[in-house]
């Protein structure tokens, strides 16, 4: 351990291994904001540290099973000459939930405004089966960041500290992007849509068909921009009398 400290290879693995984890955390907290945003504040706020809590605990629980996670790599069965392994299918699966998922939302937004913007409101079950669906999307966005993880960085130390830091700016980040989607429609019709194109992103990976994550992150990025401009804009207009 005292050697790690020491390490300057050490300190630059857990750099830039924490600052991909923090980006591969934008999945999950856009995920968070737009799930959360259908409960009262009080329930979202418990929501998304539950959420949160349980991202931070898959990922060092993932990484304390390295010999058995690896092995998920492991082609099980092959179609058409390409294998799969139990990392494709997850991620097929898990891709597959978050268009359906995405989808049934953008449906649900469309058809409440239709109706005359009165939504309907959260079923007491909401908020049990809003944890369900927050386990599932945190079991396959940590599995794909652990593996990411584990391919960047030798030492298990290295990355449980940055996990643990990605996570607590997760935590920090989840709260202000969860209330400014809220306090937007359009902008959670926006999240909406990036959780489709990453559900894809992630359908594509356990297919082989590998779609890099900058242009993804760089859609996003760009997308928001545009919102953000736009929502000023919108503002200004509310203060010309």
């Amino acid at each position: 351990m005292i050697d790690l400290l020491t390490s300057p290879e050490a300190w630059a693995a857990l750099l830039t291994l924490t600052a991909l984890e923090i980006v591969l955390g934008i999945d999950n907290v856009i995920f968070l904001s737009v799930i959360v945003s259908r409960i009262p504040p009080r329930q979202a706020k418990r929501a998304r540290q539950i959420g949160l809590a349980l991202a931070l605990v898959f990922r060092i629980l993932l990484l304390s099973l390295l010999v058995w996670l690896i092995g998920l790599t492991q082609a099980v069965f092959t179609v058409n000459g390409i294998g799969f392994s139990w990392r494709d299918i997850i991620l097929i699966g898990g891709g597959a939930f978050l268009i359906a998922k995405a989808t049934h939302e953008i449906h649900g937004e469309v058809e409440a405004r239709e109706g005359g913007g009165d939504s309907a409101q959260p079923k007491s079950s909401a908020f049990f089966w809003i944890i369900v669906q927050i386990i599932i999307i945190d079991l396959v966005f940590s599995l794909d960041s652990i593996i990411t993880a584990i391919g960047m960085a030798q030492d298990l130390e290295v990355m449980i500290a940055a996990v643990i830091i990605a996570c607590a700016v997760m935590y920090v980040s989840s709260g202000p992007v969860a209330r400014f989607v809220a306090e937007h429609p359009t902008t959670k019709m926006l999240a909406l849509a990036f959780l489709v194109l990453i559900g894809v992103a992630l359908v594509a990976d356990g297919f082989k068909f590998h779609i890099p994550r900058g242009y993804i992150y760089f859609a996003i990025a760009f997308s928001l921009a545009v919102e953000v401009f736009n929502i000023l804009a919108r503002r200004n207009r509310q203060r010309v009398p």
